[in-house]
């Protein structure tokens, strides 16, 4: 029993060691790992501390070169300043005895010039009076450099430091005279026209231009020559045939306000054509118009049919024959058929057939003449519509303007003058229908009482 349990002790003891040794063998190796992780973790801190000093020592070496640069710059730039100044009373006291020097050398101008001051004064004056005629004349579009000289003349008389030439100041006359000689001259050239690169034209006097028929129109306000934007016609032939002539006399229309911009001219196409008046009187216009031609249509339908009955009614006084083919002959034949009936039932019964015949012979009279009556009044309507129309807009636009006023108050009249001119026409057919239609209607009356007459005699 003893020795059973020394063995199993000693067995016990040996798995103790082994168990203990199995425990502090990785505790060994997990401390000795730890230390060597820290230690580099140190050097490493050392080492980020050294790199630090030496990065702070180079950029405080930097800042202090740059303090020392800036330094040196704001010395450079503090001693340019008084260089500066000292260069600035320079120039002031040179700006100041320049003063006095060009205000002697003005006097000493002034002495030498005399009286010419006065001689240009006057010269000045007279380049610009012919600037602005030469501004809206139209033969600048001939000589266009004619302003800048003057312009140019002008400058240099009324500058201190310049004098014109002697060959500039002659030119002044001979502008005029050119002017004055052009004046009475027919001549050609070329020059832009619109779009239109060297285009031939005809300067009429200081009237007008024109080219291949067409009447142009001078803008001095752009320097350009341009197209009217509607023309004469009836005087196109006329400036086409001037264009093409060599010599010898072409009569051609000349606006005389040409040298003042051709409002003539411009006044006269600018006036409406029948059709554009015929279309300011609007609705009411048009309306006015086919009335008139309904009027004038029945009344050339009744001047026909009574032309033909009038000439059944005349053959029909010339034969014996009774035919029913016009109002006479429809009327003997109901004589004929009561030549039985005593004299009052035939004049009854003629009487009867005469008023049967009346509505035929009559018939668009009543329209003409209403027609007559109510032109006008349409005329009138359209009138005060238009005069209303007019009134609205002095309203908003004010009246300012009066051609404006005159142009609306002018269409507004356009359907007054329709409703007469329908009016008054159809009011003379009328009359002559009327006429007419009373002259058969008298004839078959007067055959009645032949008839009737006869009878009472028998």
């Amino acid at each position: 029993m003893k020795l059973i349990q020394t063995g199993t002790v000693s067995a016990f003891f040996v798995v103790t060691i082994v168990l203990l040794f199995s425990i502090v063998l990785p505790v060994t190796t997990f401390a000795a790992e730890d230390s060597i992780s820290i230690n580099k973790l140190l050097q490493m801190v050392k080492d980020g501390r050294a790199k630090d000093a030496a990065d702070n020592k180079k950029r405080e070496a930097a800042f202090i070169a740059e303090k020392a640069r800036q330094e040196e710059r704001i010395r450079q730039a503090m001693a340019e300043v008084r260089m500066l100044e000292a260069k600035s009373e320079e120039m002031e006291q040179q700006f100041n005895s320049n003063e006095l020097l060009v205000e002697e050398k003005r006097e000493q101008r002034n002495e030498r010039l005399g009286s010419l001051k006065e001689l240009f004064g006057h010269l000045t004056g007279a380049a610009g009076d012919m600037r602005s005629r030469f501004r809206n004349s139209i033969t600048t579009s001939q000589f266009p450099d004619r302003e800048a000289f003057l312009t140019g003349l002008i400058n240099k008389m009324n500058s201190d430091s310049d004098l014109p030439t002697l060959d500039e100041i002659e030119s002044v006359w001979y502008e005029l005279h050119r002017e004055m000689t052009e004046s009475g001259r027919i001549v050609k050239y070329e020059t832009d026209v619109g779009t239109e690169k060297d285009r031939e034209i005809v300067r009429v006097g200081l009237f007008n231009l024109v080219s291949n028929g067409d009447y142009l129109a001078y803008d001095s306000n752009t320097r350009s020559v341009s197209v009217l934007p509607r023309q004469p016609h009836k005087l196109a032939d006329k400036a086409l045939a001037l264009q093409n002539s060599s010599d010898g006399v072409s009569p051609v229309g000349i606006d005389p306000t040409g040298a003042a911009g051709g409002g003539f001219l411009k006044a006269i196409i600018n006036t409406p054509t029948l059709e554009e008046r015929w279309h300011q009187g609007r609705q009411v216009g048009y309306i006015i118009t086919c009335v008139g031609g309904f009027a004038i249509l029945i009344a050339l339908w009744r001047f026909l049919a009574l032309g033909f009955t009038s000439a059944k009614i005349s053959s029909q006084l010339k034969r014996k024959e009774i035919k029913t083919n016009n109002p006479l002959g429809r009327v003997l034949k109901v004589a004929e058929e009561n030549s039985q009936s005593d004299t009052e039932s035939l004049e009854l019964r003629m009487d009867e057939a005469i008023l049967k015949e009346g509505p035929k012979i009559q018939s668009g009279l009543s329209i003409l003449k209403i027609i007559a009556m109510v032109a006008p009044l349409l005329g009138l309507l359209g009138t005060v519509t238009g005069m209303i129309i007019v009134f609205q807009a002095i309203t908003i636009y004010g009246a300012g303007d009066p051609k404006a006023m005159a142009g609306g108050i002018s269409s507004a009249l356009v359907t007054t003058v329709l409703g007469l001119m329908v009016a008054i026409p159809t009011l003379l057919l009328h009359t002559m229908l009327n006429g007419k239609a009373k002259k058969l209607l008298h004839i078959l009356e007067e055959q009645t009482a032949g008839i009737v007459a006869e009878r009472s005699g028998q």
